[in-house]
């Protein structure tokens, strides 16, 4: 049973709309497109430890803004995460194209995205860091059911 009463706190099953926000006002992402409101569980990792801290004590009905800078939200670049891979990694099925974002198979079988940098002669840079790495994130949040 969830009430308006339940306070969010570590372990708390809470159901939310959020949108994120760039520095710039643009959305970067937002549960509302398709009215479809996120579930998680604190504490589950599906939140960085900066986003469910503005999450905690809140109530359903809520709404709330939360400004996060980079360290808070999706962290710093990082440079060992840009590589540059030779050209020939890449086909006609997938030709390396500036601005992409392409999945690539690690060696313990999961898949991490990367964004084409730069295609450059033999030299393609790729960025695995997480595209909103390096952002001030503007957090919207209304919380729809906490248990």
């Amino acid at each position: 049973m969830s009430d308006s009463t339940v306070v969010i706190t570590d372990n708390s099953e809470v159901v939310l709309h959020f949108d994120l926000k760039l520095s710039d006002g643009s959305a970067a992402d937002s549960t509302r497109v398709n009215n479809k409101p996120a579930k998680l569980v604190i504490g589950d990792g599906n939140l960085t430890p900066g986003f469910e801290s503005c999450l905690l004590g809140l109530v359903v009905g809520d709404k709330k803004s939360f400004t996060l800078e980079p360290k808070d939200a999706f962290g710093s670049p990082n440079p060992d995460n840009i590589y540059h891979l030779d050209r020939s990694k890449f086909d006609g099925d997938t030709p390396a194209e500036e601005g992409m974002i392409m999945t690539f198979s690690q060696p313990d079988g999961s898949e991490l995205p990367g964004i084409v940098r730069s295609v450059a002669g033999a030299s393609v840079t790729v960025d695995f860091n997480h595209p909103l790495a390096g952002q001030t994130i503007t957090f919207d949040v209304e919380i729809i059911s906490v248990v």
